[in-house]
């Protein structure tokens, strides 16, 4: 999933192939399999081109990453001390993109713009998974086939 959703278009099984095999040595059936895969779970759609198929993400990264965040909240049985303890682990950098996240949800002030160098709140949700030291990232373990994920983006099962 990661190299679907760095592309952000349709891409081939080719074009994921030889991505991977810059890092390495992969068999194109592996990643064929792993897409297919992800296909069937709901993760990507597809279409044909040919004798091949182009895979899309259904799903981009964030919202991805936002599911993750909502089903693990959704398990504690104390909400709010989960997100005292989410935001105890926050860097500052984080806690600022929190706040302007948080300012456009409720349609508040304008969120600044980033200056140079920095990020907007929606660049820093992107890469809060990078950041944090990464929730246990499926989406990873999808592109290699280490993982098998119960639900696809958004929670919506399989």
């Amino acid at each position: 999933m990661t190299r679907v959703w760095k592309w952000n278009r349709p891409v081939t099984v080719r074009e994921v192939l030889e991505d991977l095999q810059r890092e390495r040595s992969i068999a194109y059936t592996t990643v064929m399999t792993v897409l297919d895969n992800l296909h069937q779970k709901g993760w990507v759609r597809r279409e044909a081109e040919g004798r091949a198929y182009r895979y899309e993400a259904v799903s981009t990264r964030a919202a991805y990453a936002a599911a993750l965040m909502n089903e693990a909240w959704s398990r504690s049985d104390n909400a709010a001390a989960a997100l005292v303890a989410f935001f105890g682990m926050m860097n500052d950098e984080q806690r600022q993109a929190l706040r302007d996240a948080v300012r456009m949800v409720e349609g508040g002030s304008e969120v600044p713009v980033p200056g140079p160098g920095e990020q907007s709140a929606e660049q820093s949700a992107e890469g809060a998974s990078e950041v944090t030291g990464e929730v246990p990232d499926t989406a990873e373990a999808a592109e290699t086939g280490d993982e098998n994920p119960d639900s696809a983006p958004g929670g919506h099962g399989r």
